[in-house]
């Protein structure tokens, strides 16, 4: 326990460093697998309910949280689930770290939430989740064939995936038939490029660019963020992954983009003015976002304009169209949890049939169909919003989209992140060349590493 303890002090001072860039704007027993309803949790009618909180970084807005938890709470009248928001503003930063700050003080935590891989993965090393093999065992649950992606963290699962992520570009269709250009399906960050100059007009304050990158790690890894085997600055054993040429790759587009070309939205203006990616989009100040499949549910509620829908672009020509990077909200059960088993049945409910339920978010469990999602998805949102979306290129690019392989890296990885995160913004800001920016990078995540190999 002291242990966990110093490890999440570490935690929460990782967290507060991140704050600034983080994603704001994401059993009972059965032999018929992950699909089947939960049975066994109302099997006692005597019994009074117990009480689980689910504890995440969404608003009421953004999750449906409410209307979720009350569907299960209707067909396992044993168990009262109740939801509880860690963030107003559905800050996963801020969300985060008030999980953390609860762990820290043995709070009452059952059902919780991280945005990303290595933040999941860090709470598993610092001991806050419960194995779940035992529940999965046993309901027959075999989480690499039931789930499209595998968060196994050192041969144990911690989790499971509940609204899978998977990226594309959004593009203004008003803006791509000024400037006279189809609707990708199948192209290079080369093309991206050349869209890029041709959708960038004006000048000064009236200036709209082509693209926009966030200051999320996403964005310094474009080209290695749908590599088939390694998508990560580091692989799953911690040793650094910035050799890859498609880093260089990377970093060299940004400096293009943003410096050379000045297509892109330079990235001092984006930190110094807290650019918000979705404002940017929204207001017509980009053309182009390379973004994640949760703004599906966010233009059906906030559209401004006809939106399309592009596949991720390729590093190489001759690469496989749609391979895309892949994320998931990883939803598991709190090691402190006084109702362990409550908690899971309510963990394999929502990412089974509970994501489609909600209706806002895409389903990381194999047996969901894309189709029914998407619909699910559009009806929930404004008709006039949802008018604006479509619907043919958006179901064309889930469609050929691809996952790469999932990265569950070490537990010190954000520690990683935010080094790698200050060599960039040096390159990108002119105040060292790309190649002490690879090497000093290589040098930090091998340090990292290595003290905590120790």
């Amino acid at each position: 326990m002291k242990k966990s303890l110093l490890v999440l002090s570490g935690i929460l001072a990782i967290s507060t460093a991140l704050a600034g860039c983080g994603k704001s704007e994401t059993p009972a027993a059965t032999d018929k697998g992950a699909g089947t309803a939960t049975a066994a949790a109302s099997a006692a009618p005597n019994k009074a309910p117990v009480t689980i909180k689910v504890q995440a970084w969404y608003t009421e807005a953004q999750g449906n949280w409410n209307a979720t938890v009350e569907a299960y709470n209707k067909t396992h009248p044993n168990v009262k689930v109740v939801y509880e928001g860690m963030s107003e503003k559905g800050d996963s930063q801020e969300g985060m770290k008030k999980l953390d700050l609860l762990a820290a003080s043995g709070e009452q935590m059952d059902v919780v939430m991280y945005s990303s891989a290595s933040d999941f993965a860090q709470r598993v090393g610092a001991g806050i989740l419960e194995p779940l093999d035992e529940y999965l065992k046993k309901d027959n649950i075999v989480v690499k064939d039931e789930y499209k992606i595998d968060p196994v963290v050192n041969g144990k699962y911690y989790a499971l995936p509940g609204k899978m992520i998977e990226w594309f570009v959004l593009l203004n269709k008003d803006k791509l038939d000024e400037a006279k250009l189809p609707v990708p399906t199948d192209w290079t960050w080369n093309d991206y490029a050349e869209y890029a100059k041709k959708l960038t007009k004006g000048e000064g304050a009236a200036k709209t660019y082509g693209s926009y990158f966030h200051s999320w790690k996403d964005y310094a890894l474009l080209a290695l963020n749908n590599d088939m085997d390694n998508p990560y600055l580091v692989k799953s054993d911690g040793t650094q992954n910035i050799d890859n040429p498609k880093v260089r790759y990377s970093l060299d587009l940004r400096n293009k983009l943003e410096n050379v070309d000045k297509t892109s939205v330079p990235y001092f203006e984006v930190v110094s003015q807290k650019m918000a990616y979705r404002d940017v989009f929204y207001g017509g100040k980009t053309a182009m976002l390379a973004t994640g499949n949760w703004m599906v549910g966010e233009l059906a509620l906030n559209a401004k304009f006809k939106t399309v829908f592009a596949p991720y672009p390729k590093y190489d020509a001759k690469d496989t169209n749609g391979l895309t990077e892949v994320g998931a909200d990883f939803m598991g059960v709190a090691a402190n949890s006084k109702n362990k088993q409550a908690a899971y049945d309510f963990v394999k409910w929502y990412t089974t049939e509970g994501i489609q339920t909600q209706g806002l978010f895409f389903s990381g469990w194999k047996k969901a169909d894309i189709s029914k999602n998407v619909d699910a998805i559009l009806k929930s949102g404004k008709p006039d919003q949802v008018a604006m979306i479509d619907k043919d290129s958006l179901l064309a690019t889930l469609k050929v989209n691809k996952a790469t392989k999932l990265v569950v890296p070490p537990t010190y990885a954000l520690q990683q992140e935010k080094e790698y995160l200050t060599q960039v913004e040096l390159f990108l800001t002119g105040k060292q060349d790309l190649e002490k920016t690879i090497t000093t990078a290589k040098t930090k995540l091998e340090d990292i590493r290595k003290s905590n190999a120790k």
